[in-house]
Formats: structure tokens, sequence, C-alpha cells
């Protein structure tokens, strides 16, 4: 078998993802169009579309297709962004740029801002709800919706943010960092993994696996994030470079250095790598994605 593709293995998802974008977002004539043309503004700024490709890569895994997936792939592109858009306000990290374009706020005005994510997060939900519902599955929308709640609010993002923020300038325990991330980011992508499975009918064994793998993959990405704020530029990031050190944050490179964070996020993708082991053959994307966050620049 030759080498696998993953160029166009992404950006052929990434062109469905965006058309499907297009489709279920809100046209920016319809009232209130400010609203609307903020949602659009974030949304389709760009980016790597990494979690609603996984939503779809969890979903090939097991047996299903993109287009099973497409609401709930859409669903976390969506909450991904209002987590963005909030993020860059003036009251959280304050950042004029973000996918090498003026941050929402900076755009529509604080307000708008505020008001455009909150508006993607609850259509977002929606489309959770009525892709499990169009799967004929009665107990898969209830599956869903709590995943996706537990892995976006206090108990995932939100909760992570918020021990972030109080963070910021003290010395925090190894402990707290990893609270830190395996909640503010790595939950949002373990949920997307398995978001895709669960839809496509994963068996208990499969999601499992699928868990697991999630789990080491979103602390590896936001490992890989800390490294980049502290190597990147602003032009390949498309955000402000070197903001965590500005902020006083609690990051890996911080706390361990940069050569530790490393070996620990190449560790990281390893075992998410072989937590895929059941699922054989079809989950050579995920694996290929593994190595992929590990390796980006931007």
């Amino acid at each position: 078998m030759g080498a696998f593709d993953l160029p166009s293995y992404l950006n052929a998802r990434r062109v469905v993802v965006d058309e499907a974008l297009d489709r279920l977002l809100p046209p920016d004539t319809a009232t209130p169009p400010s609203l609307h043309r903020a949602m659009r503004y974030s949304v389709q700024a760009g980016g790597k579309r990494l979690r609603p490709i996984l939503v779809i890569a969890g979903a090939e895994s097991v047996g299903g297709t993109a287009e099973q997936v497409m609401e709930t792939a859409c669903a976390m592109e969506m909450i991904h962004t209002y987590s963005l858009i909030h993020d860059d306000l003036p009251a959280m990290d304050n950042d004029d740029y973000r996918r090498g374009m003026l941050t929402n706020h900076k755009v529509f005005g604080e307000a708008i801002a505020i008001l455009a994510g909150d508006a993607l997060l609850t259509l977002a939900f929606k489309l959770i709800a009525l892709n499990g519902a169009r799967a004929g599955d009665a107990t898969l929308v209830s599956t869903l919706v709590t995943e996706v709640a537990e892995a976006a609010g206090t108990d995932g993002m939100v909760g992570g943010q918020v021990v972030d923020i109080e963070s910021e300038g003290k010395a925090v325990s190894a402990e707290t960092l990893d609270y830190i991330h395996t909640h503010k980011t790595a939950a949002l992508i373990r949920a997307s993994l398995c978001a895709g499975a669960v839809i496509a009918g994963g068996t208990h064994r499969q999601l499992d696996a699928m868990k697991k793998c999630g789990e080491a993959l979103g602390l590896a990405f936001q490992i890989v994030d800390d490294i980049l704020d502290v190597e990147g530029s602003t032009e390949q990031l498309g955000k402000t470079a070197g903001k965590d050190a500005q902020q006083q944050k609690a990051t890996y490179p911080a706390y361990h250095g940069l050569e530790v964070s490393r070996a620990k996020a190449r560790a990281l993708i390893d075992e998410a790598k072989a937590a895929l082991a059941p699922l054989g053959e079809r989950a050579v994307p995920i694996r290929a994605l593994a190595d992929f966050i590990f390796e980006r620049r931007s």
C-alpha cells in the first residue's frame, strides 16, 4: 500500500465542510443582518477545519461517511469559532488578529461579537440535534448533545478557559497545567472524534479507542500550540505571536521548557496512534492527522 495522501484528504474534506457551513449558516441578508455578517465573518475566515475533519474521520473509521455526520462536523467548527470570538475580546485575551484577519470585535464591535459567538453556539446544538434525529435513533440525540455539551461547557472548554484566566501570572502546578490543557482544548477534539463514531454506529470498543486517541491528540495539539506561540511569527500563526508570555499564561514551555514539551507532544501523538489499533486500516487518516498536528507550523 502506498503512503497516505493527507494533503489531498484534508483539501477534499475542507471543501465539503466549507460548502456545508455556507449552506447551514444564516444568510447575511436575513434579519438581523449585522449579526449574521459577524457570524459568517469569523466562520469563513478560514482555519484548518481540524475539528469537523476529525468528526468525518471518526465516522469513516467505523464505516460511516462524511455526509452522514456533516451537520455535527459543522457544529464543531461553529463551537470552536464562537470560542475564538470570545477569547479575542478585550475582557479575555484582547487580541486584534485571528486567522490573519482583524478579530470579530474589531470589525463589528464588542456587543455584536459577543452575540455572534452566542448565536454560533446555539446554532451548533440545533445542528447536532437535527443530525442525531436524522440518524433515526432517539437515544443518539441525547448521547450526542450530552457528549458535546460536556466537552464545551464547565466540564470542558469553558471550565478550562476559566482556570487558564485565573492562573495568569501565577506559579501553577503540573496538575493545574494539565487540567487547563485537557479541558480548554483537548475536550472538544476528543468529542469531535467520538461524535463522528457515535453517529456512524461505532461499537463500544471502537468508541473507547476513539476516546483514548482523542484525549491524547487534544493534549498534544495544545502543547504544540504553546510551542508555536514561542517559536512562530504572527504571519505564520495568523494571530499575535508571543501573547502567552506577555500575559504570563500557564503553558507547557513556560513550565517544562521547549525540549521537554516537544518530547511530551511526540509521546502523546504516539499514544494516540497506538490507541487506534482496534480500528485497523480505516483509521489511517486519523493516524496521519496525528502526525500533522505534531508537525504543523500554524
